[in-house]
């Protein structure tokens, strides 16, 4: 499991489910596999866990254990999922939408830019577009808007013209390719910071991470019992936003809805005001997990 992945929050995250001993969970991110067992180390005979994972390496980590039921899946069908194997009401569901360390330390997945290997970033390499298809198929305006959105760049524009320039001579297939293709925009000293925000863009277009973080909140709503709680762990402001928004009212915009009274229909009760962070001696055994947050909230009953 170390060499897979280290759990981030490990004990703050899973002690916020308030897990009772027969109670049905959800582990939307199995990864390494180290909130799941935790989980179920907190689980009686009687207790179940359903633990998703879209990357075929990830199950490999299941733990062997009656109680799970393993999922080759995206988190994003979390409410179809739940349905399928008659689970629902859920008692909690756990979210760590980090991207493994499995992921980043294998050079040829392709999401990292300290190795020259293939430009891929498909967490689930069955289908899909790689980060190579997109570089070299998508429109300057399409990538300038990308590297924006999702990447927060300085110079978005600028990022999307020398890439279209580059592929011009010849396509960008390689981390490698890409990183010369933009080297104009930093120097030695802004380069990580530079490449990290532009693959991390290109790492949320690629596996529509948005899109599916979205549809998990709203599923996850609809399957949790009332007073179930919800567990999620966030590494960049996108989605934290999202989540933050999602618990306030129920929906990823932060936008309050009202009932036929004017009363506010809020969902959740939120149970940290204030997102918790790693300690600062889990930061020096784990860097990646400085910037992690976790938010947790419980489902409200919905009065009729």
């Amino acid at each position: 499991m170390s060499a897979y992945h280290v759990p981030v929050l490990l004990n703050e995250s899973i002690s916020a489910l308030d897990i009772r001993e027969d109670g049905i969970y959800v582990d939307a991110t199995l990864g390494g596999g180290g909130h799941a067992r935790e989980i179920l180390a907190r689980l009686g005979k009687k207790g179940r866990l359903l633990a998703f994972d879209q990357d075929s390496d990830a199950l490999e980590n299941a733990p062997q254990d009656e109680r799970l039921i393993p999922v080759h899946n995206n988190f994003r069908f979390v409410g179809n999922f739940v349905h399928y194997y008659g689970l629902e009401p859920i008692d909690g569901i756990l979210a760590d939408l980090g991207v493994s360390s499995h992921q980043f330390d294998t050079g040829e997945r392709g999401f990292s830019f300290r190795f020259d290997a293939p430009l891929d970033m498909r967490m689930n390499r069955m289908g899909g577009k790689s980060a190579a298809d997109i570089v070299n198929e998508y429109p300057q305006e399409e990538l300038a808007r990308i590297f924006h959105r999702y990447g927060e760049l300085d110079k978005p524009g600028k990022a999307a013209e020398l890439i279209c320039l580059s592929r011009q001579t010849a396509p960008i297939r390689t981390t490698g390719d890409l990183s010369k293709a933009v080297e104009k925009l930093y120097t030695d000293f802004t380069g990580h910071k530079f490449l990290a925000k532009l693959f991390q863009a290109l790492r949320i277009e690629v596996n529509r991470e948005m899109q599916a973080l979205e549809d998990f909140l709203t599923g996850s709503l609809k399957s949790l019992r009332p007073g179930g709680r919800l567990s999620v762990i966030t590494y960049h402001s996108l989605e934290d936003r999202m989540v933050k928004n999602f618990m306030k009212t129920g929906n990823t915009e932060g936008v309050l809805q009202k009932d036929f009274y004017g009363k506010a229909a809020v969902p959740f009760e939120i149970l940290t005001r204030k997102p918790v962070v790693p300690a600062e001696e889990e930061i020096r055994r784990n860097t990646r997990s400085r910037s992690a947050k976790l938010r947790v909230a419980a489902k409200r009953e919905q009065k009729r």
